[in-house]
């Protein structure tokens, strides 16, 4: 699933294209994705001025002139892809619609914007802008880990007596917005911090010291465009290269890459998610 980077970057190939711009016509293609698309939605968006586009944890946010939010989720495999017509030419191979491309919406520019989603996990759903923070999706999830509410002091609050793992207590959406699991497997070895540890037995300068891991790590992914492991795309249909910088994830029986280091990643799993760790210098 894509996650925090994946989702910015995402944003960030969009924002030039539909920034502003008036969605003159939306082809919806079938009824539902992982659930029904809310009611009238074609007829809703159509029209519509896009004034700015947001983010939030892993959902990306199209506030539209009309007072309404279009939450847009991505799902396991879901991508929006840029296609524009400017000179006749498309930034896919193809201008011809393909199978899983769902929903389509025709901007009056002329550029299209089409989400392609082929497991059908994503989502998409409109709400009042002015009540956005009450929707079921968003209301509970806690600050961005880019943001200023996430800092050393909340960290240490929220681990403070939970006997959780430590990478339990990152991937809980409550503490934390929009962290998965490659990024905090990342994270944690850069902060030599076990992923088995219990949050609340982490000495507080060492969480401290989390905290500019975590937006270091968050910040070199958005930078190398994301995680490319599967169906993860950028907006413009290129890959992500984040994944040739791994760490850990993804790299069991490699040596470890830490400075003087001679252990070996391993991975065991933990709630049914694969954690990838060095045993050796995390602790």
């Amino acid at each position: 699933m894509p996650e925090l980077p994946e989702v910015e970057t995402v944003r960030r190939g969009l924002e030039p294209a539909m920034a502003g711009e008036v969605i003159a016509r939306a082809e919806i293609r079938r009824p539902d994705l992982r659930w029904p698309f809310p009611e009238g939605m074609a007829e809703r968006l159509a029209g519509a001025r896009i004034d700015t586009l947001g983010r939030r944890s892993k959902y990306l946010l199209l506030h539209l002139d009309r007072g309404e939010t279009l939450i847009v989720h991505l799902g396991m495999s879901g991508r929006m892809v840029v296609e524009e017509t400017q000179l006749g030419r498309f930034r896919r191979e193809t201008s011809r619609l393909e199978r899983h491309d769902h929903v389509v919406l025709h901007m009056a520019s002329g550029t299209r914007v089409v989400f392609n989603d082929p497991r059908r996990f994503g989502a998409m759903d409109l709400i009042a802008t002015e009540r956005l923070a009450e929707h079921w999706l968003l209301s509970r999830l806690g600050p961005e880990p880019l943001g200023n509410a996430f800092d050393e002091d909340h960290l240490v609050a929220a681990f403070r007596g939970r006997m959780t793992p430590v990478k339990s207590a990152l991937l809980d959406q409550r503490i934390v917005a929009g962290l998965g699991n490659i990024y905090v497997c990342e994270a944690l070895h850069r902060a030599r911090i076990a992923p088995a540890r219990k949050a609340g037995r982490i000495a507080a300068h060492r969480v401290r010291a989390l905290v500019p891991v975590i937006r270091a790590t968050l910040d070199e992914a958005i930078a190398a465009g994301g995680s490319s492991l599967r169906d993860y795309r950028q907006a413009d249909g290129a890959l992500g290269y984040f994944q040739h910088g791994f760490r850990v994830y993804d790299r069991e029986g490699v040596p470890c890459v830490t400075e003087g280091c001679d252990g070996i990643v391993q991975r065991f799993t933990q709630s049914g998610r694969s954690t990838f760790h060095c045993p050796r210098c995390q602790r």
